[in-house]
């Protein structure tokens, strides 16, 4: 077993979903609105200080406004916030920031390699209160050489998300957990006249990060892989994961919308949750949006089987998404500690993280209410809680996010059937090798 998915299957498992399960019941274990590292809840002294936020997720962006206006309140500290996410390129815009000298206290990060292309810019973190409450395994994507740089802002996982009513309107009345039962599920829904996939093809990440994770992290050994591939051992031609996969590709093509290409994020979400299409390719992060666009939806996660064993396939893929860093360059860099264990430690930090947020956190410390995060949050708990998770591994390609650029870009051409499915791979392999160092 790989460290990362030991982490998952195992950390997350009993440092958070048992722990936070069992901890519903229990009283909380933060600290009020005081932060251990001394920043001035409400009634004490308040400072005149602006932070600057550069965030990733366009999905918490008007709950974190709130949520800073709440610090704000407590403390007189102004954060600034902005938002660049949703088929954006963040990390782009992240360059330019930096770039321009006009560069944020508090930013995201997302690991990994991520973490080595920024290692300069980052704030060692390690000796911070809330790193002790983490979740087992949480930090280990934001740590290198012993020091943890960032905060996980959360745990999250994704699959198939499936519209139960239109599943049951279909007479389906046993989940797919393999290639072929999700075929058949689609034939029943097509057949009830109700179309089984709507594809946001239209966004490289949608394709690039978490479609093609699923090959990577359903290979026997998803690190061992990666590294095959970094010292040239093994090939992603003729591997047979993504052979099967590719299977998985034309099943969401042949039963899916007629313009892939053409639908973004927010068509593909509110296509969704407006009951156009049974099924759809994303994550618990899509739960506020889905919620307020149909309050009403009977909603729940499928795995994203590429082969008929049943066993391996019912998994869905958990991780971490991102991570709070803070620039070390920053003059207000203890005002930006003091905000991060804020965040996590105070009550009305701990409410927006899981009630407004809908994250899973990834801390020991923060309570979880299934019903507070939602259907989609509490199906991610429970497949973690049984072991049944498949590993995040886009982090971990050797370009980072240029390297998912390029793979949802060739992913593209295959939609568009400017490339066949052999060329498709060896773009593929092309990619890896022209970034790899």
């Amino acid at each position: 077993m790989t460290t990362n998915k030991k982490w998952i299957a195992v950390g997350l498992t009993t440092a958070l979903v048992g722990g936070l399960l069992a901890g519903c019941g229990s009283k909380d274990q933060g600290q009020g609105g005081v932060s251990p590292s001394g920043s001035p809840a409400a009634g004490g002294e308040k400072k005149n200080v602006t932070l600057k936020m550069f965030q990733f997720k366009v999905e918490i962006a008007e709950a974190l406004s709130k949520l800073i206006a709440e610090y704000e309140k407590e403390t007189g500290v102004k954060i600034e916030v902005q938002t660049v996410g949703g088929g954006a390129d963040y990390g782009a815009a992240l360059k330019a920031k930096f770039n321009s000298g006009d560069k944020p206290d508090i930013f995201n990060n997302g690991g990994n390699s991520d973490l080595d292309v920024w290692q300069e810019h980052l704030e060692d973190l390690s000796d911070q209160p809330w790193v002790k409450d983490l979740a087992q395994g949480a930090g280990d994507p934001i740590s290198k050489d012993g020091k943890i740089y960032g905060m996980p802002v959360g745990l999250e996982g994704y699959g198939y998300i499936y519209n139960k009513d239109l599943f049951q309107k279909a007479g389906i009345t046993e989940l797919p957990k393999t290639l072929t039962q999700l075929e058949d599920a689609a034939k029943k829904l097509q057949a009830a006249g109700i179309t089984p996939f709507v594809n946001g093809y239209g966004e490289w990440w949608v394709l690039g990060n978490h479609f093609v994770n699923v090959p990577f992290a359903n290979q026997p050994d998803p690190d061992k892989f990666i590294k095959g591939l970094n010292d040239g051992s093994q090939k992603i031609p003729g591997n047979a994961v993504f052979d099967n996969w590719v299977k998985l590709f034309d099943l969401t093509l042949k039963y899916g919308n007629k313009n892939p290409l053409q639908t973004d994020y927010n068509t593909q979400v509110t296509e969704f949750a407006t009951g156009k299409a049974a099924m759809t390719q994303q994550g618990n992060w899509t739960q506020v949006q889905i919620s307020k666009t149909n309050p009403n939806i009977n909603i729940g996660f499928l795995p994203m089987p590429i082969s008929d064993d049943a066993a391996a396939n019912d998994k869905l893929l958990v991780g971490v998404p991102n991570n709070w860093v803070i620039n070390k360059n920053s003059p207000n860099k203890d005002e930006a500690k003091k905000f991060l264990n804020w965040l996590v430690t105070s009550d009305m930090g701990k409410k927006y993280i899981t009630n407004e947020f809908k994250f899973i956190p990834a801390f020991k410390t923060i309570s979880v209410d299934e019903k507070v995060v939602g259907p989609l949050a509490a199906d991610i708990m429970k497949y973690a809680k049984d072991g049944k998770t498949l590993s995040w591994n886009w982090f971990k390609f050797p370009g980072g996010e240029a390297t998912s650029k390029k793979f949802g870009d060739t992913m593209q051409g295959y939609v568009g059937k400017q490339l066949n499915k052999d060329q498709m791979l060896q773009d593929f392999q092309k990619a890896w090798d022209s970034l790899k160092k």
